[in-house]
């Protein structure tokens, strides 16, 4: 397991009152992933997501103008409903992928690896999101994006939508 280094990663953690499993399938099946993937009034407009590792993480982003930004990513390690990774480091199939080309991030030319963890919690789930840098100057970029807000805005959308369903997806 990677240490968490302050210079490098961010971390966003919360409990939550729901079970492991719903949030699993919250960010695991597309039609579950798109409602609330992006914080509003971003969306996310197509998904993705071939759930093995090496298996493709595909999603597109539409910004309240209309523009478009796909991101690409590779799955790296899936545990399930306990642990989550992923890179856009990597393209499907565990290709490295040539930043400043067409499959770079749109919101940013920085590496990163994502790792979402649920664990048991007296009121549900603890759920924590860490994102991993390849430099500082990566990090510092996604912290100024908003990361903490944006990632926090995001799980409200995921609860509310799995909330407003009413039965266990």
């Amino acid at each position: 397991m990677t240490e968490f280094n302050p210079q490098l990663d961010l971390v966003f953690e919360r409990s939550v009152d729901l079970p492991k499993a719903q949030i699993w399938q919250a960010w695991t099946v597309p039609e579950h992933l798109m409602p609330w993937f992006c914080p509003l009034p971003w969306q996310t407009v197509a998904c993705e997501i071939d759930l093995r590792p090496g298996g493709a993480f595909l999603t597109t982003m539409r910004s309240p103008d209309g523009a478009e930004f796909p991101n690409v990513g590779c799955y790296l390690e899936i545990v399930e409903h306990r642990r989550l990774v992923w890179t856009n480091a990597l393209l499907p199939g565990f290709r490295p992928k040539l930043f400043g080309s067409a499959d770079s991030a749109p919101c940013g030319e920085f590496a990163m690896t994502g790792i979402i963890e649920l664990s048991d919690h007296p009121q549900g789930t603890l759920y924590r999101a860490t994102v991993l840098h390849a430099d500082p100057a990566g990090r510092e970029q996604h912290a100024a994006m908003g990361f903490e807000a944006g990632w926090g805005k995001a799980l409200e959308q995921m609860l509310a939508y799995l909330q407003g369903r009413g039965t266990p997806l």
